[in-house]
């Protein structure tokens, strides 16, 4: 079988590196792909968003299964038209309709989904732009911190959490006024703040059933002590150490299942990842937000820790036998640090030559390309590196290790990652 990973970031270059040691990386292609992912399979020079290009590689190459990586695509419709076309009835497409990516394509959308399917998350309310005023009169009539989200894709920049109201309603102005978000900031999502401590948790589904994929927990802000801005992901840790058996339980019966279920009720096409957002709130989890893809950088800590064939999982979510399915989690900590380029999130300078150590297979690039025969950075996240270890403090150890050995000019990254979590490992 030959499987097609659309994408180009860190996520797709980890699911090229474990789908090809499944099945061999003569048999995985990614659209368009980095310096990496040319490691695992054979790139091709078409974006993930050239639906066209890429129907034209499905046919030329045979390919049997494809794996959409980013949201984008899903929400544009991209498993749709696939569906729709009679040549590829017996393909295998690993990513849901437009429909079930409003999940993560629309805030307001995924918060109707949640309180119709009674899935504990925060309260909210919702704003157009041509309610700005009224969206700024909430925000005088409730005490702080205040979460504003917008409603579209925002490439993961679009949530601002500030406990000034002034500032609160300034990003208001911001967003319906200079249009700061586009499209995406049309529409306002303000959220109750919750107080707690974030995970991400994984399921693979087919619409029906589901398997559960090694949890993570990510650090969104660019700096050490989760200060300045949100980012795309600085670093993640896979297992989370205060996800206990009690607490899953909660997950799974809560939020998975009912979630889930709430897709065949709603008779949502539906088979892939569903990426969920938690918060834990005195170990009880509330939904932050869904994802309809694998996260990134997040991926790159799972894909490790994921025993078997990973092929088989994704074929049977696609042909709709998943009770089938006997999944495994290898028990030892992935680490991974994010590498950015200097001014990230903000402007940054790119074509910055790469040095990488010799030997060593678990550096997942994102914003990475070759040019003149050498490795150079694309983008603001440039590469993730991970640590394997049996505990936390070894995975950790052994990843800050590697990111040392990487070099390119203004390379910069949190020096806290998973430091909050070592106390949970003697409890």
């Amino acid at each position: 079988m030959k499987i097609l990973i659309t994408g180009s970031g860190g996520r797709e270059h980890a699911l090229a590196w474990r789908l090809a040691s499944d099945i061999g990386k003569e048999n995985i292609f990614i659209a368009p792909g980095n310096a990496g992912t040319a490691q695992c399979g054979t790139n091709l020079p078409c974006s993930y968003n050239d639906f066209e290009k890429l129907i034209e590689n499905i046919v030329s190459l045979n390919i049997g299964m494809v794996v959409i990586g980013p949201e984008e695509p899903l929400v544009n419709g991209f498993t749709d038209l696939l569906k729709k076309d009679p040549r590829f009835s017996n393909l295998m497409i690993i990513g849901p309709s437009a429909q079930g990516a409003m999940l993560e394509g629309s805030k307001d959308f995924a918060k109707q989904f949640m309180i119709r399917h009674g899935i504990p998350t925060a309260a909210y309310a919702t704003f157009t732009s041509e309610q700005k005023v009224e969206a700024q009169s909430y925000i005088r009539s409730h005490s702080g911190p205040y979460v504003m989200k917008a409603d579209g894709l925002a490439a993961g920049k679009g949530v601002v959490i500030t406990e000034s109201a002034d500032e609160a309603v300034q990003h208001i102005a911001s967003v319906f006024e200079d249009n700061i978000f586009g499209e995406a900031g049309k529409t306002l999502v303000i959220e109750q703040f919750l107080e707690g401590i974030e995970m991400s948790v994984f399921a693979l589904t087919d619409g029906k059933n589901y398997v559960l994929l090694p949890g993570a927990k990510d650090y969104k802000r660019i700096g050490d002590g989760n200060t300045g801005p949100n980012t795309g992901g600085m670093g993640t840790v896979s297992p989370v150490p205060f996800a206990t058996e009690e607490f899953m339980h909660k997950v799974v019966t809560r939020v998975v299942e009912p979630t889930i279920s709430g897709l065949q009720k709603d008779q949502i096409d539906y088979c892939g990842f569903v990426f969920f957002g938690l918060m834990n709130v005195k170990g009880d989890p509330y939904v932050i937000e869904y994802n309809v893809r694998m996260g990134d950088p997040e991926t790159q800590v799972v894909m490790p820790r994921i025993g078997g064939s990973f092929a088989d999982m994704l074929k049977a979510a696609a042909t709709g036998t998943l009770t089938d399915v006997i999944t495994e989690t290898l028990s030892h900590t992935a680490l991974s640090i994010v590498l950015a380029s200097k001014g990230y999130p903000g402007s940054y300078e790119k074509g910055k030559s790469i040095s990488l150590p010799e030997g060593n297979d678990l550096i997942f690039h994102a914003g990475t390309a070759i040019s003149n025969e050498q490795v150079v950075t694309t983008g603001g996240r440039v590469m993730a590196v991970v640590g394997i270890g049996n505990t936390l403090q070894d995975a950790r150890s052994k990843a800050y290790t590697i990111a040392e050995k990487v070099h390119f000019e203004g390379k910069i990254h949190r020096n806290d990652i998973g430091l909050d979590l070592l106390n949970y490992e003697s409890i």
